[in-house]
């Protein structure tokens, strides 16, 4: 079913599907113009849906943004749990999940977003982080080599630098000389290295 308004013609969803058919919008314009473009009416058009939807489904831009980071973490841990189920070696496990990591917060823009939530004093927002850290901690933990302590050592310092290539990586490479996936990988051979470390000990 749709309903026909000034010339156009806009599709009824149902509640699941409308949010995340602005939520996908958002992310697109997160993508292509940054945090700063996720304004209620850009969304809106983006969506291809009149404003007052996107508050019926979020409540306030400030949720819409919450909402959209919520989504982007899901989809991330759920990628990161299944390759641990894959099985596999161990350092193509690893090697996985730290680039599905980055593609997330560097060309996803995610590394944006969460800063911009921190920026805004919205990060409170953020609680489902801590249920999401919790699941990759226990999961990681679960292979024996390291504890829930070290688990969680690994996955704040790979958000750590996901976050930093994510933000300002392709610019300081372009800076000082370097091609534009150069702090990715320094990132990334950061930690191979502290991961060893972890295993070690």
């Amino acid at each position: 079913m749709s309903i026909r308004k000034a010339g156009k013609v806009r599709v009824r969803r149902a509640p699941e599907d409308a949010r995340a058919n602005i939520l996908a919008a958002a992310e697109a314009l997160l993508v292509e113009r940054g945090p700063l473009a996720l304004k209620l009416a850009d969304v809106a058009t983006a969506a291809s849906v009149a404003n007052a939807s996107v508050i019926h489904h979020f409540g306030s831009i400030d949720e819409l943004h919450a909402a959209l980071m919520e989504r982007m973490v899901s989809q991330l841990v759920a990628e990161v749990l299944a390759i641990a189920d894959q099985g596999g070696g161990r350092e193509d496990q690893q090697e996985a999940v730290f680039h599905a990591l980055f593609e997330v917060f560097e060309r996803r823009g995610a590394a944006r977003l969460a800063a911009w939530l921190e920026l805004t004093g919205e990060w409170r927002r953020m609680t489902h982080i801590r249920d999401a850290v919790q699941s990759v901690v226990i999961r990681r933990a679960s292979f024996g080599d390291v504890d829930p302590a070290q688990a969680l050592d690994l996955v704040m310092i790979s958000v750590t630098l996901a976050m930093g290539a994510g933000l300002f990586g392709h610019a300081l490479a372009e800076l000082v000389g370097k091609p534009p996936g150069h702090a990715r990988e320094v990132a990334m051979d950061m930690l191979r290295v502290f991961h060893a470390e972890q295993v070690k000990a």
